[in-house]
């Protein structure tokens, strides 16, 4: 996406960055919390290096 964060995400966790997308996109569309937390993830993105 736009941020970075699905490709940071993935390295961390190890799993691939479309399935990461797929999650976000999937949880904007179902459950309204997919960009909270993309938000959240990139401020934490941001602190930990």
């Amino acid at each position: 996406m736009i941020l970075g964060v699905s490709e940071w995400l993935g390295g961390k966790l190890g799993w691939k960055v479309s399935h990461i997308r797929i999650a976000f996109v999937v949880s904007v569309l179902f459950f309204g919390v997919g960009l909270g937390l993309y938000l959240i993830l990139w401020i934490v993105k941001i602190f930990s290096k």
